[in-house]
């Protein structure tokens, strides 16, 4: 199995909202995306892991931070993943591979998608290391710009490198804002039991879901501008679940279920 083969399988088994729109990219985007969901998705698993304390959280998102720093051409795939080691049994897999997700990235753009990565990383630290304290509705714009916004920007980036697609980067930040968004609402049980509270202070959920919808609004706008090509086909999806969880979640349901998901994104690419 290629690594290209790998990190679909590795794709599939950590996102349902995700893998299909990534595995239906061109090969050479579809490397670029997928290098740079998964190395995202490595740095989230430390940050949300019920194993590990605040405090080692920091200092590992710190290290892998470095270490993307300190990446060049030829750096092999264990030096992406330096100081990791002394926590590995209490690392998901998706994390301790970093190395290789960070290698699959085109040369081209890798630089691109490991600053994005480091970036990420030292966010999530800061964070950590505050006990995600959001009070008010500019923390939790600090926070969805840390860990979903900047990935619009970055999914910007790789449109206009892989075929000159030009977007508005303030309808990116507010599509990957519109979307996590969505994810605290979703997850907010599970968030409390714990210890994290994502909504600012005196918010509902229903100020949560106004949030959301504001800045999916940006998402609608980001996505309507595209031109037919790999990016509109892309964003069409999760936008698409985004919606459907908040529909359903109004009606009562936790989230989607696999059939749901399945049939809204058979809508979408019909």
């Amino acid at each position: 199995m290629n690594l290209r083969e790998e990190a679909l399988g590795m794709l599939e088994k950590t996102s349902r909202t995700f893998y299909i729109p990534i595995n239906r990219l061109p090969s050479i985007l579809q490397d670029a995306v997928a290098s740079a969901y998964l190395c995202m998705r490595a740095i989230d698993e430390i940050e949300d892991s019920p194993k590990i304390t605040n405090a080692t959280k920091a200092q590992l998102l710190r290290q892998v931070s470095l270490n993307l720093q300190a990446a060049v051409d030829n750096f092999s795939v264990e030096a992406f993943g330096t100081g990791l080691d002394s926590n590995s049994d209490e690392l998901e897999e998706v994390t301790l591979r970093i190395g290789e997700w960070a290698k699959l990235a085109p040369v081209a753009v890798a630089p691109r998608i490991w600053d994005a990565t480091a970036a990420m990383a030292d966010r999530m630290a800061y964070w950590a290391d505050n006990n995600w304290d959001i009070r008010s509705e500019a923390d939790l714009d600090r926070y969805t710009f840390g860990v979903a916004g900047a990935v619009g920007l970055l999914l910007s980036d790789l449109w206009a490198w892989y075929d000159g697609t030009q977007t508005n980067r303030n309808h990116a930040l507010g599509f990957g804002r519109g979307l996590q968004a969505v994810n605290i609402l979703r997850n907010h049980r599970e968030d409390l039991e714990r210890g994290v509270d994502f909504f600012p202070d005196g918010w509902s959920a229903d100020l949560v879901e106004e949030y959301a919808r504001r800045n999916l609004a940006f998402a609608d706008a980001y996505t309507n501008a595209l031109p037919v090509g790999p990016a509109l086909d892309f964003c069409k999806i999760p936008l698409t679940l985004a919606y459907g969880t908040l529909n359903a979640m109004a009606i009562g349901q936790e989230k989607l279920s696999r059939s749901e998901v399945l049939s809204l994104i058979d809508e979408v690419m019909a």
